[in-house]
């Protein structure tokens, strides 16, 4: 390949392609027409002698090659923003880009409905879409552009992310409010004869309280394991099961909450990002907007 015979603009759209899997899409991101983003696609597919995106259901999925080259491409394309004055601006009143965010239904649950708020104020045409992520995929979404930013607890350290302290979430005791245990301070002997409930979105495994608990050389009684937290609090109001929760969460629920009878770190939550887009203004802007909400909710 010879640079000198190629548009370097075709590699914008190649990234723009990768990330928004949909011509219509980019044509809109660009303002360019269908037909300008689907002609360079052909010359990007002349390029490379390879088809790059294929229709499927989901959209314009990439090809093994598209998958191969993408990183170099938003790599360089970076090295040239800011070879020429850095990342061009962002503007959030005028924007249609939809963001891509890892979380789970916590925080989706403690974060999306005040962050919607705040984007539609300055954003109005600013879309979110947010997906669970499994931390040994996490970085390569990261990389690719399927997902912008991911919201977790601070278990990732590959190299090419970055990453910003969000938040500290303490753990208490759930149950319900007609519960046994409800009428007195939770002892360690009441916590341990209980049986309790688990929230996790793996199949197996030991949670923070399971490693906290073995750490003193005891362990618990779980007799249900669910992945998803609102699906764990129905279940609570309805049982004798005991729920050890963050209490940013417990105190929006109809339940008793008690202080836990043993010494537990609490959940950490970091933002993490592709190094790629360190400086790029729209993930600037969504950082920042997600840090700004933490504060407020949590």
């Amino acid at each position: 390949m010879r640079l000198d015979k190629v548009d370097l603009n075709l590699f914008v759209v190649f990234d723009a392609l990768y990330r928004e899997r949909s011509v219509t899409r980019v044509a809109q991101l660009l303002n360019l027409t269908q037909p300008a983003v689907s002609n360079a696609l052909s010359r990007l597919r002349q390029t490379f002698d390879d088809h790059l995106f294929v229709k499927t259901r989901e959209g314009m999925s990439p090809t093994p090659v598209a998958d191969s080259v993408v990183r170099d491409v938003r790599d360089a394309l970076a090295l040239l923003g800011r070879s020429v004055g850095g990342i061009a601006r962002f503007d959030p009143a005028r924007s249609e880009k939809v963001f891509r965010l890892g979380m789970n239904d916590l925080a989706e649950s403690l974060l999306l409905p005040r962050l919607y708020e705040e984007v539609r104020t300055v954003a109005p045409a600013v879309s979110i879409t947010s997906y669970y992520v499994e931390r040994d995929t996490a970085a390569t979404e990261l990389n690719t552009g399927a997902i912008d930013l991911l919201l977790d607890a601070p278990l990732l350290n590959a190299r090419e992310l970055g990453h910003k302290y969000l938040a500290e979430l303490p753990y208490v005791v759930a149950m319900r409010p007609d519960h046994p245990l409800a009428g007195s301070d939770l002892s360690l002997d009441d916590y341990l004869s209980a049986e309790h409930l688990h929230v996790s979105s793996r199949r197996k495994g030991r949670g923070q309280v399971e490693l906290a608990l073995h750490n003193a050389g005891i362990c618990r009684n779980i007799t249900m394991r669910v992945q998803n937290y609102l699906v764990a609090a129905r279940i609570t109001e309805g049982t004798d099961l005991l729920w050890t929760v963050p209490r940013v969460l417990a105190n929006t629920l109809p339940l008793e909450v008690k202080e836990l009878p043993f010494e537990m770190e609490t959940l950490r939550w970091h933002l993490f990002w592709h190094r790629s887009a360190e400086e790029d203004a729209s993930s600037l802007w969504m950082r920042e907007m997600i840090e700004r909400v933490c504060h407020q909710v949590l």
